[in-house]
């Protein structure tokens, strides 16, 4: 089968191995597929995959990403491919996998309705609805059942035009094992003391994932030992104001994201997300495989996975009362069955899985 993939660059070197990284590798492995990666500039080649680099302009946000969509649908009518599947929101596409989810939804949940008038906004808006409305595309692949149920009532997508295909991890990369060879290296390196109780806070988009609400948590409990690591990107200057009036000045470590991340599940205690829109979170996923109980919210696609109490939390609502009572919930537990359930209820996520769920798809597509 002649098979585009769609996505913006990703790497397989050095730095978090994104969820395409590894369903394309995976589809490689499966064998059968003749596969181009339909990409931008900055993406080096890929062992058994054809590349295709698109020129985009570097800025505005909303010139780059109209001009993908555009050069992509030059490429895909120039392919003859069997089946185009599409990680990005574009004018063509047999399937599209909603990877960021819906963004009318994401502007409902962040209350950001009026944004709409922004052309970022209008665009990502109008491609998405050409999508979901099966004008650009054949069919839906939603990360997690909420993000399924959110294309159905938004756009009124017909049930059997959207399959619910979850993400795959890396269950030999991101394993317990991990935290014997560098829980207490990677603590050493960060600063923080070997029996601290360590609340790992790994991503960018702080506002969206929570972050204000998890530190007003974490300054509630109270206690010395308790310490949150904040590896990610973004404008900090508010919750350094936070951290500031909380009196969380020694008990907040705050790192750049890195490619080691398997090292920062390694040295966590648990790992919280408490976002307001998430249609599934790879973090979550990461960290549960690596035997880390995590703490989301029920706002996020993941909250279907975690088992509240079992392999982490799902707190009741966004506010910081919620949340402290969810990392107590995981802090008062034992931490010897918290791993095992951890990285149970993350191995039947694998790769082959993945492609297993779109190879279904694509039968259906060619019958």
């Amino acid at each position: 089968m002649k098979l585009a993939v769609i996505c913006r660059p990703f790497s397989f070197h050095g730095g978090v191995e994104t969820s395409t990284a590894g369903l394309v590798r995976a589809l490689v492995e499966r064998g059968g597929y003749d596969i181009d990666l339909i990409t931008s500039a900055g993406q080096f080649p890929v062992p058994g995959v054809g590349l295709r680099r698109l020129t985009v302009p570097g800025q505005p946000s909303v010139l780059r990403q109209l001009c993908f969509a555009l050069a992509a649908k030059r490429a895909v009518r120039a392919g003859a491919y069997d089946v185009v599947q599409s990680h990005e929101r574009c004018l063509v596409q047999d399937i599209y996998r909603a990877g960021e989810g819906c963004h009318r939804a994401y502007l409902e949940a962040m209350g950001r309705g009026g944004l709409q008038v922004n052309p970022q906004h209008r665009l990502l808006l109008w491609l998405e609805r050409r999508i979901f409305t099966l004008q650009s595309a054949r069919h839906i692949v939603a990360i997690s059942a909420r993000g399924k149920a959110e294309v159905e009532r938004l756009y009124g997508t017909p049930a059997s035009s959207v399959t619910v295909v979850y993400n795959g991890v890396d269950l030999s990369r991101f394993h317990p094992e991990n935290r014997l060879r560098w829980r207490a290296e990677t603590r050493e390196a960060l600063g923080i003391p070997r029996d601290a109780w360590l609340v790992a806070f790994v991503g960018s988009g702080f506002e969206r994932k929570g972050l204000g609400p998890l530190m007003e948590a974490v300054a509630t409990l109270r206690s010395r030992d308790v310490r949150l690591l904040v590896a990610g990107k973004g404008r900090t200057e508010m919750y350094r104001r936070l951290e500031a009036r909380l009196g969380l000045q020694a008990s907040v470590t705050w790192i750049a994201p890195r490619p080691d991340v398997e090292r920062l599940y390694a040295a966590a205690d648990a790992v919280a997300l408490p976002a307001r829109y998430e249609p599934f979170g790879n973090v979550h996923l990461e960290a549960l495989a690596s035997g880390i109980p995590v703490l989301t919210s029920p706002m996020t696609g993941f909250a279907e996975v975690v088992s509240d109490g079992v392999s982490g939390a799902v707190t009741a609502s966004l506010e910081p009362a919620d949340i402290a009572r969810g990392l107590r919930t995981i802090r008062d537990s034992d931490a010897g069955r918290l791993a095992l359930a951890a990285r149970a209820s993350a191995e039947p996520f694998t790769y082959a899985a993945q492609v297993e769920g779109l190879e279904r798809i694509y039968r259906l597509l060619k019958a």
